[in-house]
């Protein structure tokens, strides 16, 4: 018996600045399951040169359709001609209409990386580093027109170790929800599935990132810069100048020490920079220009006076 037909929304990259194994997309297809068309987008504003999509390539390997409108309404009439049971989205990045939501039968499962009703919005991965949170999680929903505040499917709670990069967490949550995707899909084709309302008194929003973020402010915790440092991998960045070069820094811990925040600390061959509270002790940094290397690296290359 032939599977019904789902249309997949988005491009699986659960964060700014993040690449994908497109587990999800792969699983369903590895299940079975017929993938009439992908509607995804790759307007990646973040970034002169959009990097090519992940989930193209598993696309065009299996000859489904990718469709890249502006909006989803654009495409109203084509969706409608596939006749698909159900939508997956995973990270898609647009508002979703009503009107989209309503092709669907069995309506729009969504995949969304936090333990809902906490962390609503396109900045769950960030924000619980940011947070220095102790767990996270992942949770199937189902989508409705308001921001990831549909019924909850199933959920998966994730222990977080406080050592986490974005791309780590990234490839962590996708992991968990492409499980319970599969989990949820054979439930909510037949009917029998019993999604729970959130509630939305316990919902909580972040504030959106912006490239201004990621200029490092040293009157700030050393603890607090190292987390941001986590969490703005990839894009914003976490940004400085050590002496006269613009540097991004990609690692970063904190070790005990005082000192006038914003000036350089050195000891034999580790570097860093006091701040209010500790010292941000880096540990790999990329030049402007220049490839990612480790803080020695960089001390035998630009001595520090």
């Amino acid at each position: 018996m032939e599977r019904p037909s789902i249309i997949f929304f988005g491009n699986e990259r659960l964060a700014t600045g993040v690449s994908t194994g497109v587990s999800t997309l792969k699983a369903i297809l590895q299940a079975g399951y017929r993938v009439a068309a992908i509607v995804s987008h790759n307007e990646d504003t973040n970034s002169r040169k959009p990097r090519p999509l992940e989930i193209a390539e598993v696309a065009e390997s299996h000859s489904i359709p990718i469709l890249l409108p502006s909006k989803p309404a654009d495409i109203h009439d084509q969706l409608v001609s596939y006749g698909a049971e159900i939508g997956v989205l995973v990270a898609y990045g647009k508002i979703v209409p009503q009107s989209i939501i309503d092709i669907f039968p069995k309506g729009i499962i969504n995949i969304h990386p936090s333990l809902l009703p906490k962390h609503r919005g396109p900045i769950p991965l960030e924000s619980v580093i940011l947070n220095g949170e102790t767990e996270t999680g992942v949770s199937v929903m189902g989508l409705v027109k308001a921001m990831d505040a549909g019924p909850v499917y199933a959920q998966e709670t994730v222990p977080l170790r406080g050592d986490e990069t974005k791309q780590e967490l990234a490839d962590t949550l996708l992991g968990i929800g492409s499980k319970l995707i599969l989990n949820v899909l054979p439930q909510a084709l037949a009917g029998t599935a019993q999604p729970k309302p959130q509630d939305d008194s316990q919902a909580t929003f972040d504030e959106l990132i912006s490239k201004q973020d990621g200029v490092l402010d040293f009157s700030k915790p050393a603890e607090q810069l190292a987390r941001e440092v986590r969490a703005y991998l990839g894009w914003p960045q976490s940004r400085t100048s050590i002496g006269n070069k613009e540097v991004v820094i990609t690692a970063a811990h904190v070790e005990a020490g005082t000192g006038e925040p914003g000036k350089v600390w050195r000891e034999d061959k580790k570097f860093g920079i006091y701040t209010t509270s500790g010292i941000f002790v880096i540990d790999s940094l990329k030049p402007v220009g220049k490839n990612e290397m480790t803080a020695q690296a960089f001390l035998n290359g630009y001595p520090l006076s």
